[in-house]
């Protein structure tokens, strides 16, 4: 009897070493190639300027989460989500919203693929553009969680585009410095 225990033993050890590694029996997630998660990123930003462009109000605010935000290109818009929305409406409403094409974008992945980053130079009604931002991956896929759009304006003109603004940016200023 000695004899079989000692066989199982040694049956049951040798074959439990053949097994792969199954992560999600110790909590650990499984990841995907990083490549089809920035592929999957970029589908859900194409779909969100494309929402904007077709004046689409549901699915592109689907594509933000709850508490997402959007920096404009004015000092004053940092809208958060509920406030964005009310904004947005009626330029949604009047089939008119804005309209961005992708001419570049850099796509960068969190360790546990649950976050991700971006970059991108867009094609506007104000010309180029900068957008950046961070999107979130929830059970529905990947939703912008906060997001930065700037005009891009080249260095040799920056002088007179700061001389342009630069009596908007002196109220600003002392109006944000006495709060």
């Amino acid at each position: 009897m000695k004899f079989l225990t000692l066989i199982a033993s040694i049956f049951i050890i040798t074959s439990c070493g053949n097994h792969t590694h199954d992560p999600m029996l110790e909590g650990e997630p499984i990841l995907q190639p990083v490549a089809d998660v920035k592929t999957n990123i970029d589908s859900s930003l194409e779909a969100w300027h494309k929402a904007a462009a077709e004046a689409n109000f549901d699915a592109y605010f689907n594509l933000m989460t709850k508490d997402g935000v959007f920096i404009g290109t004015d000092a004053t818009e940092n809208w958060q989500n509920e406030d964005f929305k009310k904004f947005s409406k009626p330029y949604f409403d009047n089939g008119k919203a804005w309209s961005f094409s992708t001419l570049e974008r850099n796509i960068y992945v969190g360790e546990y693929q649950d976050l991700g980053w971006f970059d991108e130079l867009l094609d506007t009604q104000m010309g180029i553009c900068r957008g950046s931002g961070v999107v979130e991956k929830d059970s529905l896929g990947w939703k912008v969680k906060h997001y930065v759009l700037s005009i891009a304006v080249p260095n040799e003109n920056v002088a007179e585009l700061t001389k342009l603004k630069s009596e908007f940016d002196k109220t600003l200023i002392t109006e944000l410095k006495s709060n």
